[in-house]
């Protein structure tokens, strides 16, 4: 597709606190969407130390018996999910609403990346009935669309795509559910790759994450660009009718016209949904820092722009991430 131009949006950009924040409704998780403005080209700039977060941050914890139910079942049939894994700001209100996003493959990563509030390590061995669980809190929580993801297993041999497959085919099977996956990026498995896409999810999820300048950074050595976008394109030749997504996090010294580039080639290999957001440091500790926040203005506009290049669904705010509302974006035709 053609490349974008556009005239930037000049708004004001805040500065981001380095310090933790004291609630964890306000703590963020990675691997959703997130942005900084081009119009403000802080390039490795570190922000300087604040003791608050922007009130568009800020969350109400929802009221309501349904978040212990949750949270009392995923404990009962011993299931992680990345919501607590990964510390995200909207995981209240998903328990509130009787639904989470399912963490398989363990709680332990392989890879260091530089955002992610999931442990790292050595992951332990596979739970083989883990898929047989999962599709039970899929029937005892009512959903009608599942979405699982999982930490990289760079330890198994195809990067646990015959989990993920099994897991998806137990949720179908028990509950009838659409099917929503948000996967490592096999890098170095393709044919594991493909036993995923053979379990023919709704969706398939697979997060850029950055810009390309910012790539190794952020994602780590063993991460490759354009190799995210030759998986997004594959799922597309290996099974047209599932509908491929992708999202970013802002707020790691990005620049407008560099997030618009990265939309064109997302468009260029035909992905259909994207997600943007605010990128949130986990903790004080070893994270990247937050250069800055982006204003709801911006992620306006930034969705908008989205909208024109050919997406069929954005989700674009400061507090949106991969699942955010993703039963509703999978149902868009």
């Amino acid at each position: 597709m053609n490349r974008p131009s556009t005239n930037l949006p000049i708004l004001s950009s805040q500065t981001a606190p380095q310090t933790e924040s004291s609630s964890g409704t306000e703590c963020g998780p990675t691997g959703s969407g997130a942005c900084g403005g081009g119009a403000f080209n802080v390039v490795g700039l570190e922000a300087e130390p604040s003791a608050r977060l922007p009130k568009w941050l800020k969350r109400n914890i929802p009221k309501g018996n349904n978040v212990g139910h949750t949270t009392n079942l995923l404990s009962e049939l011993n299931l992680e999910t990345v919501c607590d894994n990964a510390r995200c700001p909207n995981r209240m209100e998903c328990y509130s609403q009787n639904t989470a996003t399912f963490m398989i493959l363990g709680n332990v990563c392989t890879r260091p990346c530089g955002f992610c509030a999931v442990s790292r390590g050595r992951p332990e061995a596979l739970e083989l009935d883990e898929p047989d669980r999962l599709a039970e809190a899929a029937l005892r929580l009512g959903l009608k669309h599942v979405v699982i993801t999982s930490v990289t297993r760079d330890d198994l041999p195809d990067g646990g795509a015959e989990h993920f497959y099994q897991c998806v085919t137990a949720v179908r099977e028990k509950t009838g559910a659409s099917v929503e996956v948000l996967t490592p990026d096999f890098i170095h498995t393709p044919a594991g790759l493909d036993r995923v896409i053979e379990s023919a999810p709704e969706v398939f999820n697979h997060n850029t994450e950055t810009v390309p300048r910012l790539y190794r950074r952020v994602r780590g050595p063993k991460s490759d660009y354009k190799w995210t976008l030759e998986l997004l394109r594959r799922i597309k030749s290996k099974n047209a009718k599932i509908k491929t997504k992708s999202g970013l996090m802002l707020g790691l010294g990005e620049t407008h016209e560099e997030i618009l580039e990265v939309l064109a080639d997302l468009r260029d290999v035909d992905c259909d949904f994207l997600t943007l957001g605010q990128y949130l440091k986990p903790s004080t500790d070893r994270y990247l820092p937050v250069v800055r926040f982006v204003t709801p203005e911006e992620f306006d506009w930034l969705g908008e722009s989205a909208k024109k290049m050919g997406f069929k669904k954005v989700a674009s705010g400061p507090l949106v991430r991969s699942s955010y509302h993703a039963r509703e974006m999978a149902e868009t035709e």
